[in-house]
């Protein structure tokens, strides 16, 4: 990239190409408690960070970290953009913590600096490159030596920063009339432009009150997650109303709907402040987009484009409400969250060390937030997207479990997926990358040591879920996470998919497909870890969805609005169009589903995948927010179908606890009752040999539970699958004394319909021991032993 106006980062994620952008007294003792997340960051700086209310609501503290700093100002404005600011107020360093502080009393606010609502501040820093000069006024180069040091410092006082623990921000930092990106621009061009009329500021929050309802306790076990994009869940809803549509509150309104699926987890796209407020939707460029939002400016602020309250304090109010609506119905609510990388981004120029963005961490201490070289002039880069947050630092661990406490506690979350999730494994601050799964002192061991993760029979705790690979040497970590975390399923997903996809052209033997089908213990069983660890996926936001897996033999990202053009994306996707034949597809479609509901894993959808809604092929549409990436409503005959299909199988899987074990399966007969508690059988109904197991030239495997080893109410269940491109006969193993098989589902296209999926207690009865059942080419079976 070679432009010097870039845009401020976006999230192209995987192999995609980046464009990298983008005072009274100093005692806290009397200041308000924000949560229990509190000692967090006491252990690393000596008291709560941000800014708070006292006991009284009388004084605000003001408190931030930066070791390395000169000089702090506070910055307090009447208005979040336009003017300048009502007073500056020099804060205190605490040389022993690092900590930065002022309390301002309320009645200074009003009567000095004629603040009498919301109290909007802001940061500006000093430090060895730029030290303070008192003859420096804004946008001038006083005091200047040099845009970055030997030791990796960058300050520039004419950036107004964000204080990293702000409970929200009043916009983001490009705004459609508002600033462009290069004043927050650092380097010769940029060093001088004083950003802080319009950049954004920090909101000063009294403590909410509002309910977020009370958690579900459910196992991970037996959940089905369902991941989408907050805004795209009604953003192109009627039945929502308009100012709702795309919000918090709009998608509190989906609750009941959603559990009425049968999804009990819902798993929201990043939620934390992002630069998105000038997405162009509708318009027919997409430069500068980010509508997932992987590009996190405020690791507190719920983001306020999503809220339909836009007022300070509005969006906290209505995202805790929304929580509830979600707890109400049972459902838990999960946040993905990116810790590995933020909005700064990287350098603007790769050859140009000195020109960055500087919005917030970069600019109050950059070698604390972030891995830089060995040389400590650049970003050491594992995430593709602007360079590694420093994890391993004691108090950059302490603001990513202070945020995490904060969405737990005050903001009800009951789960987190982690983006790049190895970066918070790294046990080097600077010139390397260093996985360890066992260091205490990694982000990861830190979290569960501070929240446990829920217990495997369900109870109090938090769900911890990491996407286990990032980019570079030593960051694909599958199966290699510690105790208390689950996983995102690569190899799972891969191995279904080239079984469907790849028939004779990648292979996948039976013994890979029984591993992955019974929750990879090749993955999780050593470490101690259970099936229900591995989270069980098909497709995810990014990459093709469940419809286009098996409707697109490439991507197809080059395409106009509203489905393109999009960049990036992965050319490795193991889809296949199924011959162009839209049956066939549907199909293909209705087994990956199966193999989501019929594995020991926890299973995860993505939103419209349950009425195989279409991207027409593009898979990293990253920077759409437009119709064609929100979900809707308006359904084919087809897509209803289908919709149906995907809801009774959740519901099979929700009354079977035989399909969701808490512990690895084992082949002993552990009641006596004749029936290995799980046992394989080729389709000729026999035990499968070494041979058979090792051989990728076998495409067709079947599988029995006994029921009654987990108090199911099916005496047994069968699950065959003909991977086959032709028919193929299975030979029915015994379903027990007295019992026979009844068919639940065939995903076969003869059996298409609403009542693909038999709804419980109208299975067809098939026979017992010995009935040979004909399975159609690459379907699959599911009986039930009464």
């Amino acid at each position: 990239m070679t432009s010097t106006r870039p845009a401020l980062p976006r999230s192209r994620r995987r192999l995609a190409t980046m464009t990298a952008a983008l005072v009274l007294a100093t005692s806290f003792g009397a200041l308000t408690a924000p949560g229990p997340f509190t000692a967090r960051a006491a252990a690393a700086t000596g008291g709560a960070l941000g800014a708070h209310y006292d006991a009284a609501g009388t004084a605000i503290g003001f408190r931030v970290y930066s070791s390395r700093a000169t000089r702090i100002d506070l910055y307090l404005y009447r208005a979040a953009s336009g003017s300048q600011e009502a007073a500056v107020v020099p804060l205190t360093k605490d040389s022993a913590t690092g900590v930065w502080s002022a309390d301002v009393a309320v009645s200074t606010l009003r009567d000095q600096y004629g603040i009498t609502g919301a109290v909007y501040y802001g940061y500006r820093a000093w430090g060895p490159n730029w030290p303070y000069d008192p003859a420096w006024t804004k946008g001038s180069s006083t005091g200047f030596i040099t845009d970055v040091d030997a030791a990796g410092n960058r300050f520039d006082p004419n950036k107004l920063l964000t204080d990293p623990y702000a409970r929200e921000l009043s916009h983001d930092p490009v705004t459609p009339g508002g600033a462009v990106s290069t004043a927050y621009g650092t380097g010769p061009q940029y060093r001088a432009v004083d950003d802080g009329a319009l950049a954004p500021k920090g909101i000063v929050l009294r403590d909410d009150t509002t309910s977020t309802g009370t958690k579900p306790t459910r196992a991970l076990k037996d959940d089905v997650v369902y991941e989408v994009h907050v805004r795209g869940l009604t953003e192109n809803d009627p039945s929502v109303p308009a100012a709702e549509r795309g919000t918090y509150a709009g998608a509190a309104r989906q609750a009941s709907g959603l559990a009425a699926l049968g999804v009990t987890a819902v798993e929201f796209l990043p939620v934390q402040e992002t630069q998105n407020d000038a997405n162009d939707a509708e318009a027919t460029s997409t430069t500068g987009d980010n509508y997932w939002g992987y590009s996190t400016l405020d690791y507190f602020a719920p983001d306020r484009r999503y809220a339909s309250d836009k007022s300070p304090g509005g969006p906290t109010r209505e995202f805790k409400a929304m929580v509830k609506a979600y707890h109400d119905a049972g459902i838990k609510v999960f946040t993905d969250v990116v810790y590995n990388h933020t909005g700064e981004g990287g350098p603007w120029n790769a050859s140009d060390k000195n020109t960055y963005s500087l919005l917030s961490l970069r600019g109050l201490d950059n070698p604390t937030y972030y891995s830089l070289t060995s040389d400590l002039q650049s970003p050491w880069d594992n995430t593709g997207v602007g360079g590694n947050v420093n994890t391993y630092d004691p108090v950059t661990g302490s603001l990513i479990t202070d945020s995490l406490g904060y969405w737990k506690d005050s903001l009800g979350v009951d789960g987190f997926r982690f983006d790049l999730a190895p970066v918070l494994g790294n046990t080097c601050r600077h010139g390397c990358f260093q996985y360890s799964r066992t260091d205490p002192g990694t982000a990861l061991n830190r979290i569960t040591a501070l929240m446990p993760a829920r217990p495997k029979g369900g109870g109090t705790g938090t769900d911890w879920i990491a996407e286990p690979w990032a980019l570079g040497s030593g960051t694909y970590q599958v199966g290699n996470f510690p105790a208390g975390w689950s996983e995102w399923n690569d190899k799972f997903r891969d191995a279904l998919r080239r079984s469907q996809n790849a028939l004779g052209v990648e292979d996948v033997t039976p013994g890979e497909l029984a591993t992955r089908f019974s929750g990879s213990s090749d993955l999780y069983q050593d470490d101690g870890r259970a099936p229900y660890n591995s989270i069980d996926l098909m497709v995810a936001h990014d990459g093709f969805t469940l419809a286009d897996l098996y409707r697109c033999n490439a991507k197809n990202n080059n395409q106009p609005w509203p489905y393109g053009p999009s960049d990036g994306g992965s050319d490795h996707n193991l889809s296949w169009d199924q011959g162009g034949a839209a049956a066939d597809q549907r199909r293909a479609a209705r087994n990956g589903f199966a193999f989501l509901m019929l594995s020991a894993g926890t299973p995860m959808l993505t939103g419209g995948d349950e009425y195989l809604r279409s991207l027409k092929c593009n898979n990293n549409p990253y920077n759409l927010d437009s119709s064609a990436n929100w979900l809707t409503k308006d359904w084919t005959g087809d897509q209803s179908t289908f919709r149906t299909y995907v809801q009774r199988l959740i519901a099979f899987r929700k009354a079977h606890p035989a399909l969701r074990p808490a512990a690895f399966y084992t082949a002993s007969d552990t009641n006596a009752n004749g029936m290995g508690q799980l046992q394989w059988f080729t389709p000729a109904g026999t035990t499968p040999e070494t041979t058979y197991w090792s051989d990728p030239n076998n495409h067709a495997l079947a599988w029995r539970i006994d029921g009654t080893e987990f108090a199911d109410p099916a005496a047994a269940l069968y699950v065959g699958y003909n991977g086959w491109s032709g028919d193929v006969d299975f030979t029915l193993p015994s379903p027990g004394a007295g019992k026979n098989w009844y068919r639940v589902t065939d995903t076969s296209t003869w059996a298409e319909g609403p009542d693909q999926v038999a709804a419980p207690g109208s299975e067809s009865l098939l026979g017992g021991a010995g009935t040979v059942y004909t399975l159609h080419a690459r379907a699959t079976l599911l009986l039930i032993a009464r």
